[in-house]
């Protein structure tokens, strides 16, 4: 695997990590079965952060795949303390 994989791989993880930690809007963080729940939005999360998105569009992002997938409503500006946490995040696979 080269480094560029490797970094990847850890930027999808530290995403997976800030949205089962901090987002967890369906509540699986504590199952030890359910820690890939939300694997499937690392990657809609990363090309945002990857194209410097700011926390508004991450928030709205997350408020729209909480109300098409999950059936919830979370207001946009609740979810902004977590979008900001994923904007701080470093995304550049290269140096």
């Amino acid at each position: 695997m080269t480094s560029r994989e490797e970094r990847a791989r850890e930027i999808q993880q530290r995403i997976k990590e800030v949205l089962l930690r901090h987002w967890d809007p369906v509540g699986v963080a504590a199952e030890p079965r359910a820690q890939d729940e939300y694997d499937g939005y690392v990657g809609g999360v990363y090309r945002l952060l990857a194209s410097g998105a700011e926390p508004l569009v991450v928030a709205d992002h997350l408020a729209r795949l909480e109300v098409e997938q999950m059936g919830l409503a979370t207001p946009v500006d609740k979810l902004l303390p977590v979008a900001q946490r994923l904007c701080a995040l470093d995304v550049r696979l290269g140096p």
